[in-house]
């Protein structure tokens, strides 16, 4: 690849703006979905605060606290101004140094008094904010976890991730920005108006006729700053996706050189993004600057008109002070009210998606009064069951068939045939459309949930392995499990030579999904996960046809082991494996086709014979392909293709 084909080679101008102009144009459409993340609504929404209120009231005695303090620390500010004017028009103009002493001491006093309280304040909010909003998070995750398979079908995981974590820490912002305090803001400035007029109205009525402008500004700003906080959220969560999908694909980006065109693409989403936060401080600055100087103007006219004044005898010097210190206090919350409006808004859009998730009523949930077996047996039936995941899209039509405790089935079918879905009904991630299903003669849906998957064991194809160490894998946290339950079961599916060997053992470190260990350990590691588990059922789905043959081979030694006195049921491609079944289910279209033994369903040459035929034919094939990439010198010397 030459240095202008590497990723770090500059974008033309033209090339960055052809790339940016999509990105904007996408950026101005509304958006389609009104959940999606980068919708905003009110900036207060009663119901959604009496939500959030359920939340802080187990801390509310710490949160009423933080009230009491904010309107103190506001007194004390608005007293500082008047202490000044008193010490100038009664102390310092007849010299009465006593008198200015102990105004000196209470204006300490007042500075101290709001830096403390306003600390206490600030303290208080921000620790029921933590605790509240842990509390929240605790709860949507409770939540989510009593949510069915179909809700992770319909809903992408990213977006459950958002709601865990960004949006429960917007509404972190909303307490950190102060935004709970914009009605105090608003009585503080109240007050500040009424001490002025009550001190000298004329003079107030001068400071005051900068208003109008200003709120003219400030409504204008808001809207601009609405838009363009809309458009950052729209673009931050175009460029998280983008990342996240390249590096979940960068092998196939280094594979494929694309390097360049990702840095283009790439180049072009973080530019938008740039271009949104640079307006977003172009409006910030602009407000900024505006109450500035709005600031200095109400200021510079009351100089003006009390110069005549105080000429005339008619104003005091105190007075001129302290409206000056009072204008500036004035403006202090105007200038954060942007920030804070913005902060509760993007808060009560978070707070609805979050609120809605919490709303999702689970559809999966055990019964009232839940039956159990009177003893486990692990007798299976398939009642005419018909099963759609989406309308009348039927992916099982009319299933029954019955296994008795004990019996090793085999469930066999091309791609697509259902068979994965009969696992999925048997545990009831999912609840059949028509039919029964019932375990040891009881309906699933008559089963305690937790009493049902604790009497099946799964072992799936692609084997989750959480971040940890290999003992609490195979445990998952159950404590009845002991080390010497782990060691047992691992040495009796052939895992603990490769777990010996490492350099941890039991307590070896696994990184994420297992990536540290080959997919044939993660397999038995699995293997050795059901047999501590030690359910009546065990269902393996697939869970052979993803290792080498040696690792095969040490998996089917000990499935002798593992389905012994177990009622099975596997699922496998790879009809080797399943010869030696006492039934054999053939599923075809969602329907079964045949059952009966492999012997039976050999010389009955049906479905099952011409998918036997199918599989030997393409590993024959293979092997034949295999032996034509040969050398020549390795051919077999009769000239006869050598056989795998």
């Amino acid at each position: 690849m030459s240095s202008a084909d590497t990723p770090e080679a500059p974008v033309s101008r033209a090339r960055r703006l052809a790339l940016v102009r999509p990105a904007r144009a996408r950026a101005a459409e509304p958006p389609h979905d009104p959940h999606q993340e980068e919708a905003l609504g009110k900036a207060y929404d009663a119901r959604l605060v009496r939500r959030l209120w359920t939340f802080i009231q187990p801390h509310r005695y710490l949160f009423w606290l933080s009230v009491v303090c904010l309107p103190i620390s506001s007194g004390l500010m608005l007293v500082q101004p008047y202490l000044l004017k008193v010490a100038i028009d009664r102390h310092v103009a007849i010299g009465d140094p006593h008198g200015l002493a102990l105004i000196g001491l209470l204006y300490i006093g007042a500075v101290v008094g709001e830096c403390g309280f306003f600390y206490a304040q600030y303290y208080l909010t921000m620790l029921v904010a933590q605790r509240t909003l842990a509390d929240l998070r605790v709860r949507v995750f409770a939540h989510v976890q009593s949510l069915p398979m179909s809700y992770f079908d319909r809903n992408p995981i990213g977006r459950l991730v958002t709601r865990l974590t960004s949006d429960v820490d917007v509404l972190n912002e909303m307490f950190a920005a102060g935004a709970m305090t914009i009605f105090m803001d608003v009585l503080t400035m109240v007050g500040i108006v009424v001490i002025m007029v009550s001190i000298n109205w004329r003079l107030a009525l001068v400071a005051m006729a900068v208003m109008p402008v200003m709120l003219f500004g400030i409504n204008y700003f808001r809207l601009a700053a609405r838009r363009t906080y809309r458009t950052i959220r729209e673009r931050i969560a175009r460029l998280n996706a983008y990342l996240q999908e390249a590096l979940s694909g960068m092998m196939i980006i280094q594979l494929f050189a694309r390097e360049r065109r990702c840095f283009e693409e790439f180049d072009a989403l973080n530019d938008a993004h740039r271009e949104a936060n640079h307006w977003s401080n172009v409006y910030e600055a602009a407000l900024f600057s505006m109450i500035e100087a709005l600031a200095s103007i109400a200021a510079a006219l009351m100089v003006w008109y009390a110069a005549g004044g105080i000429l005339a005898g008619v104003v005091a010097f105190g007075t001129l002070v302290a409206f000056i210190e009072y204008i500036q206090r004035f403006f202090i919350p105007i200038r954060e009210f942007s920030t804070k409006y913005a902060v509760m808004q993007s808060a009560m859009a978070s707070a609805e998606r979050v609120f809605q998730l919490l709303e999702t009523e689970p559809t999966i949930v055990s019964p009232r009064t839940p039956r159990l077996p009177r003893s486990a047996t692990g007798a299976i039936e398939f009642d005419q069951v018909c099963f759609a995941y989406k309308g009348e899209e039927w992916v099982l039509r009319d299933i029954s068939f019955q296994v008795n405790p004990g019996e090793k089935i085999a469930v066999v079918g091309a791609t697509g045939s259902g068979k994965t879905t009969l696992i999925k009904l048997l545990s009831r991630f999912y609840d059949v459309s028509r039919g029964h299903v019932r375990v040891d003669g009881i309906d699933v849906r008559e089963w305690d949930l937790g009493q049902l998957r604790r009497h099946i064991g799964v072992v799936l194809q692609d084997v989750f392995l959480f971040s940890g160490d290999i003992a609490s894998n195979i445990s998952l946290g159950r404590p009845e499990i002991t080390p010497a339950i782990m060691e047992e079961a691992a040495r009796r599916v052939n895992a603990w030579p490769f777990i010996r060997a490492l350099p941890g053992g039991l307590h070896e470190k696994i990184r994420e999904r297992g990536s540290n260990l080959s997919t044939g350990q993660r397999q038995l590691l699995a293997f050795a996960r059901a047999l501590a588990y030690d359910p009546t059922i065990l269902v393996l789905d697939e869970a052979t046809s993803s290792v080498d043959t040696e690792t095969e081979m040490l998996i089917q030694d000990a499935l002798t082991t593992l389905m012994a006195d177990r009622t099975s049921f596997v699922i496998a491609h790879r009809l080797s494996t399943i010869e030696h079944a006492d039934r054999i289910v053939v599923l075809h279209h969602g329907a079964v086709r045949e059952i009966g033994t492999h012997a039976q369903l050999i010389e009955a040459r049906g479905v099952y014979y011409r998918l036997y035929q199918l599989q030997y034919a393409l590993r024959a094939e293979t092997a034949e392909g295999s032996d034509s990439l040969r050398p020549r010198s390795a051919a077999p010397r009769d000239g006869r293709r050598g056989r795998e």
